[in-house]
């Protein structure tokens, strides 16, 4: 075990646990790049080929994740397509002139104006508002979730 290796490791998992918060870090991407990091400098001695392959399919779950947990919960509180693509420009602009509160509030002004656009009613516009909020909250906690996973599986395959 390379000590150097670990520490970068180490460092690309924080960031990458940062990133599932912070919108300008990739979280899972960067959790993985640590892992191969740790590999490159070790030789790829302790670390093979499935689980590289393990990995990558984890860091793409995390990746599909993150998109569907907002649609899903758009449609379960009754929220039109105009919703769902309401609040992923919702999301754009909001990370563009709110910054990481952009967020929270892009996808939910942007579910509730895209369902307001489709002609349905105010409740109805802020419960498929409300949805983009569960799906953003349920969808950060289940990516924390794959990626402390992630790094559980990389220290217990470096032993």
């Amino acid at each position: 075990m390379s000590l150097l290796g670990l520490i970068l490791a180490c460092l690309f998992f924080a960031a990458g646990l940062a990133g599932t918060i912070v919108p300008a870090l990739p979280g899972a991407p960067l959790i993985w790049l640590g892992m191969l990091i740790y590999g490159i400098i070790t030789g790829f001695s302790t670390l093979k080929w499935g689980f590289y392959l393990g990995q990558t399919l984890a860091m793409i779950l995390v990746l599909v994740l993150d998109y569907l947990a907002g649609v899903w919960a758009v449609r379960r509180y009754g929220g039109s397509g105009y919703a769902i693509w309401g609040s992923m420009v919702g999301l754009i602009l909001g990370l563009i002139i709110l910054g990481p509160a952009g967020m929270v509030f892009g996808p939910l002004a942007g579910a509730v104006i895209g369902e307001l656009f489709a002609r349905k009613s105010l409740n109805q516009a802020f419960l498929a508002g409300w949805g983009s909020l569960v799906g953003f909250a349920g969808g950060t906690v289940a990516k924390l979730v794959l990626e402390i996973g992630m790094i559980i599986w990389f220290f217990s395959a470096i032993r």
